[in-house]
């Protein structure tokens, strides 16, 4: 057998092993762990807090509230979700009003009622004391990843492919 089909036959068995990595599914990887780390990818944005993303996690298990803002451009990855605030909103208009709640909260808003009249999250109301957050919970990675990085009371700003997240680590 020539190293190419070698090569070729390894290619193949590595793909149909593959899609149980980083499920939940049995056999496959549950997620990060506290200890691993994973390399950030660069920040597509200038509101993503790239300084808490690159710090080592501060635990293994938090529990987070978060405001998600949409745009327009997102509308495939909501399934006909989106919320009309956000259908008409730019991905600058997103970052603008991401700057001005951070500016309202750093003047001593409170997290909670901005939350209530701004966040797009459809589960909102299921949840409204936050998430649990530890490497293998069913949230979108970026947003694990920041809120096992976050100090208790401290905010901080992820993208995902739903828009942008703040987030503030509550336990």
């Amino acid at each position: 057998m020539s190293a190419t089909r070698i090569a070729a036959t390894f290619a193949t068995l590595l793909v149909a092993v593959a899609p149980g990595c980083g499920s939940h599914e049995p056999g496959g990887m549950s997620g990060p762990s506290i200890n691993n780390r994973i390399t950030p990818k660069p920040a597509s944005s200038p509101v993503v807090s790239t300084e808490i993303l690159t710090r080592e996690p501060r635990a293994n298990r938090t529990k987070v509230k978060h405001i998600l803002i949409g745009w327009k451009d997102l509308e495939a990855n909501y399934g006909g979700r989106l919320t009309p605030r956000a259908a008409a909103r730019t991905k600058r208009d997103a970052e603008e009003l991401i700057r001005s709640l951070q500016k309202q909260l750093e003047g001593g808003a409170d997290f909670d009622v901005l939350m209530q009249a701004h966040s797009e999250d459809s589960g909102l109301a299921a949840n409204p004391d936050g998430y649990e957050v530890t490497p293998d919970a069913s949230l979108v990675l970026d947003f694990r990843r920041l809120g096992l990085r976050l100090e208790i009371g401290e905010t901080g700003v992820v993208e995902t492919d739903f828009g942008f997240h703040l987030i503030k680590r509550i336990e």
